[in-house]
């Protein structure tokens, strides 16, 4: 029998879209998929490369749970040179995947029935998380109207003797927003206020903002709230490694040592491989970055004026990330024609299950905490973008 916890977890909304996408191309469907985050670039050639020499060198035997020297050197020098942060080696921790690290800091410092502070709509591993390790969700609401960011205000009100942490993603995953370090500053002097509650700052679309908006992260904002913030990064999205995993973290030593701890009963560590080439990542050549980006964006403003003509939806602006949140209230309520029969869109999921029909794959914002919304993934080429959007019109045009 399943634990009490386990049993009232639901599946990842986004890995259920993604299985279904799976269930449906093995039937012969054609599908354009707007629901994972992952890029469409290739891993650059001198990462590539490194991974294969490590292979060549025998470099595959097992490292420390927490990273090798040389991948915590790395890091340290990625931190410093982006961030203005200044770590110690055993103030870094390096796992397999952002994920399973912030899963396991979120273990770390909860007890049972801790609150955790989360602005919505918000990354559904990020509440699964919290709900995992036993902590209560504490989410607050953001709309289009505020660019979906939390206000300094929102979170003093939303702080009770029980808040234990607060959890920021900056750019977002889901919506884009970026949070300006003047806004960073308001959300520290809060913080100052409460000395009891941590941060873990979700920076993992770091090298993905646009419009020259430039990046802040909060441990560099306000460093006297050093001692209490973890900054969780990795190479995934930014060098585009997702099935590298490689994630990894900065913060105080008392954190990283309770993670470590975790670890070392839970973790076999990181890929040997993996780790060698995310060193190449970190240390080599940083201008593709930059390039990308501007890729990113490009494919930001075509999806932005394909979906300002569909009068259904409302799309923010996001500054950052690789993401769009298009607003479907004016779709919900209407109906849609199934195997002869009527059937009426009710929530952001009844829509999404309605676009695989069109061929379209994406996110409900129900999984985010948030409706009537969804999540589109512009990490794909300028075509499909095109071809997927001219169905989403199509299809939203179609609906009774």
């Amino acid at each position: 029998m399943l634990s009490n916890i386990t049993a009232s977890l639901p599946p990842s909304a986004i890995v259920t879209v993604f299985n279904r996408a799976i269930e449906l191309r093995a039937q012969g469907r054609d599908l354009i998929d707007f629901s994972i985050g992952e890029p469409d670039f290739d891993t650059p050639e001198h990462i590539c490369h490194a991974g294969m020499g490590a292979i060549r060198d025998g470099a595959t035997r097992y490292t420390a749970t927490d990273g090798t020297a040389d991948l915590k050197d790395a890091v340290r020098r990625k931190f410093s040179r982006d961030n203005a942060l200044d770590f110690s080696r055993d103030e870094i921790i390096v796992s397999s995947g952002a994920k399973p690290l912030l899963a396991t800091a979120v273990q770390a410092v909860l007890n049972p029935g801790d609150e955790v502070i989360i602005p919505t709509p918000a990354w559904t591993s990020h509440l699964g998380m919290v709900t995992v390790a036993g902590g209560h969700l504490k989410l607050i609401e953001t709309g289009m109207a505020t660019g979906f960011k939390m206000s300094a205000q929102q979170l003093q009100a939303a702080i009770t003797q029980k808040t234990r942490l607060l959890l920021l993603c900056s750019p977002s995953n889901p919506t884009g927003a970026v949070y300006s370090q003047q806004e960073l500053e308001e959300i520290a002097e809060v913080l100052r206020q409460h000395p009891n509650i941590l941060v873990i700052s979700d920076d993992l679309y770091e090298h993905i903002v646009f419009d020259d908006i430039t990046f802040a992260t909060l441990a560099s904002v306000a460093p006297d709230l050093s001692n209490r913030i973890l900054t969780v990064n990795g190479v995934s999205k930014a060098y585009a490694m997702t099935g590298w995993r490689i994630g990894y973290a900065g913060g105080p030593q008392w954190w990283t040592d309770g993670i470590r701890a975790i670890f070392s009963q839970t973790n076999g560590g990181p890929c040997s491989i993996s780790q060698i080439a995310a060193t190449a990542a970190l240390d080599g050549p940083q201008e593709l970055l930059a390039r990308r980006c501007k890729t990113y964006q490009q494919r930001r403003d075509f999806a932005l004026e394909r979906l300002a003509k569909i009068p259904a939806l409302k799309v923010a602006r996001p500054e950052g990330a690789f993401y769009l949140m298009p607003e479907c209230g004016k779709l919900i309520g209407r109906q849609r024609v199934l195997d002869g029969g009527i059937s009426t869109i009710e929530t952001s999921t009844d829509l999404a299950d309605y676009f695989l029909d069109w061929g379209i794959v994406v996110v409900p914002g129900t999984g985010f905490s948030c409706d009537p919304y969804f999540r589109l993934s512009i990490a794909t080429s300028q075509d499909l973008i095109e071809e997927g959007l001219n169905r989403l019109a199509e299809a939203c045009e179609a609906l009774q």
